[in-house]
C-alpha cells in the first residue's frame, strides 16, 4: 500500500472516531465549535497513523487502538492551537486556514486546546478501548503519551524554544529542543501502538529507535521547509523561523548541510527497522516519503 493511501485512511478512520465522540456542547458550544474547527482543519494524520502502523508491525489490528490514535491526534491539534497563540510563536495561519485565535479568540482557542488535552484522555481511556488491550499495556501506553507532551517533552521542548529565540546557540541546544518538542511525541505515537497490540521488548526498543530518528528527521525537514517551502501547500507562512530568530539546523549549519543531515536521520530510522523485517515496511516507506519534502 502507497504512504499516501495509507495515511488517507487512517485520516478517514481517525476523523470518523472524533466525529463520533466530540460532543456538541451546550452553553459551550463555541469552544467545541473552535476545537471541530482545528480538528478537522486537514493535516496528515501521522501521529495517529504511527501508532496504527507500530501496533500492526508487531502484528495487531489498527481497530485494536483507533480510540487511542485518536486521542494522540486530539493531543496534536491541542499543541497546534497553542503553539499558534500570540504568546507563543504568534502565527496567523495553519494547515492555510486562519490559527484557531484569529477564527474566534484568544481564549476560546486557549480553551480549546485545553479541551482537546482532557478528550484525548477520555479516549484513551473510552470502554472500547479498555477491552482492545490488557489494563498493565494501557496503563504502560498513556504513561507513555503522557510523558512525551508533558514537562520532560512537548511542554519542556516549546519552553526552551521561546527562551532560544534571538539568542545563540549549538548544535547540543537545538538537539534537545527537537527531541523535546517534536520527538517525543513523534515516537511516543509509534511506540504506543506496539505497547496496546502486546509488542515485546525488543520490538518495542525497534520501535522506539525508529521513532526518535524518524523524529528528528521530520523537524529538520520542518526548519529547511521553512526556507525552501510553499506557503501553499505548507499551510502555513514561509520565513517564520527567521523573522523570529528562531534557533534551527539553517540558521546554525546552513542548508546543504540540513539537508544531508535530514537524510541521515531518515537512513538511521530506516536501518533501526530491520529487526521488524517485512513488518517494517511500510515504516521504512514512510520515512523516505517524509524526507521527499525537502528536496
Amino acid at each position: 500500500m502507497r504512504v499516501i493511501e495509507y495515511l488517507n485512511i487512517a485520516a478517514e478512520e481517525i476523523e470518523k472516531v472524533l466525529k463520533d465522540y466530540l460532543p456538541d456542547g451546550e452553553y459551550g458550544k463555541r469552544v467545541v465549535e473552535a476545537a471541530k474547527y482545528s480538528l478537522f482543519a486537514g493535516g496528515k494524520r501521522l501521529r495517529p497513523a504511527l501508532c496504527f502502523a507500530g501496533c500492526e508491525a508487531v502484528g495487531g489490528k489498527k481497530e485494536q487502538v483507533a480510540f487511542f490514535a485518536a486521542g494522540i491526534e486530539c493531543l496534536h491539534t491541542y499543541s497546534l492551537i497553542h503553539d499558534d497563540l500570540p504568546c507563543m510563536d504568534d502565527d496567523d495561519l495553519r494547515r492555510g486556514k486562519p490559527s484557531c485565535h484569529k477564527a474566534f479568540d484568544e481564549a476560546t482557542a486557549v480553551l480549546a486546546g485545553d479541551g482537546l488535552q482532557a478528550l484525548a484522555f477520555e479516549l484513551f481511556t473510552h470502554p472500547l478501548q479498555v477491552k482492545n488491550t490488557t489494563p498493565s499495556r494501557l496503563i504502560k501506553a498513556i504513561r507513555t503519551i503522557a510523558r512525551a507532551v508533558g514537562f520532560e517533552g512537548m511542554v519542556g521542548g516549546q519552553m526552551a524554544d521561546l527562551l532560544m529565540e534571538g539568542k545563540k546557540g549549538g548544535i547540543r541546544v537545538l538537539k534537545w529542543i527537537h527531541l523535546h518538542k517534536t520527538v517525543r511525541l513523534i515516537e511516543a505515537s509509534v511506540v504506543c501502538g506496539a505497547i496496546l497490540a502486546g509488542g515485546n521488548k525488543r520490538q518495542i526498543q525497534t520501535l522506539s529507535k525508529y521513532g526518535k530518528y524518524l523524529g528528528l528527521a521530520f523537524q529538520v525537514i520542518d526548519d529547511i521547509l521553512d526556507i525552501t517551502g510553499d506557503e501553499k501547500k505548507l499551510g502555513k507562512k514561509v520565513h517564520s523561523d527567521i523573522k523570529k530568530e528562531k534557533l534551527t539546523y539553517p540558521a546554525l549549519v546552513g542548508l546543504p548541510e540540513s539537508k544531508e543531515l535530514a537524510r541521515k536521520y531518515t537512513e538511521q530510522a530506516v536501518s533501526s527497522l530491520k529487526p521488524l523485517g517485512e513488518k517494517g515496511k511500510f515504516l521504512k516507506e514512510l520515512a523516505y516519503f517524509l524526507l521527499e519534502r525537502a528536496f
